[in-house]
């Protein structure tokens, strides 16, 4: 019986740990929960939760972090939304100069008004975080394959769509240049690694 329960306890913590357990955070010189960025991001225009139009035009020459979210997420996203909002706080306390963007992985349901709901509900910063649809499920799985590394797909069961539970630190020029754990509870190293990057 303790065995069985073990086991339980094991494959939910893999299940709510989404697809990061492929992608582990490699080991290195870099604090625990953070590693080298190694991908560029494609030039994109999306639309934001206002109906605007969003992309690398008006991200160019500025840091921003990234995510994969979309609001019916029923694992990891409530863990990595209040974590990014958390991220948001810290760079306003410590006056950073850093934008934030979520992609939905779900656009067929996430339509600008629901972004813009959900936004408020967790307290973004809605000039500063911006939340991305207004492209097609093929389309944002091709960008994160490409901009970072990271596969979108539903799971095998269809009751939820797998994406990376990484945070994404894009410099000026397009790159990425830092990947973190977006569930860690403790975000004090990506704190600090923040502020030895950003201006």
């Amino acid at each position: 019986m303790k065995k069985r329960i073990g086991t339980a306890i094991a494959f939910g913590a893999l299940c709510l740990s989404g697809c990061s357990w492929i992608y582990e955070l490699s080991p290195g010189s870099l604090p625990e929960g953070v590693s080298e960025g190694n991908s560029t991001v494609p030039s994109f225009s999306y639309t934001d939760q206002f109906g605007q139009a969003f992309g690398t035009e008006e991200l160019q020459g500025t840091y921003w972090l990234a995510d994969m979210i979309f609001t019916n997420c029923p694992s990891v996203c409530p863990i990595m939304t209040p974590n990014m909002r958390n991220l948001q706080d810290f760079a306003f306390e410590e006056n950073l100069a850093l934008s934030f963007v979520s992609f939905t992985v779900d656009p067929e349901n996430d339509d600008e008004a629901r972004l813009l709901s959900y936004s408020e509900n967790v307290a973004a910063d809605n000039e500063n975080w911006r939340f991305l649809t207004g492209y097609s499920q093929g389309e944002i799985a091709t960008l994160s394959e490409e901009a970072f590394l990271s596969p979108v797909e539903e799971s095998q069961d269809g009751l939820d769509i797998v994406h990376s539970t990484r945070f994404f630190l894009v410099d000026p020029a397009g790159d990425v240049v830092r990947m973190y754990n977006g569930l860690a509870l403790d975000q004090s190293s990506i704190k600090e690694d923040l502020k030895t990057i950003l201006p």
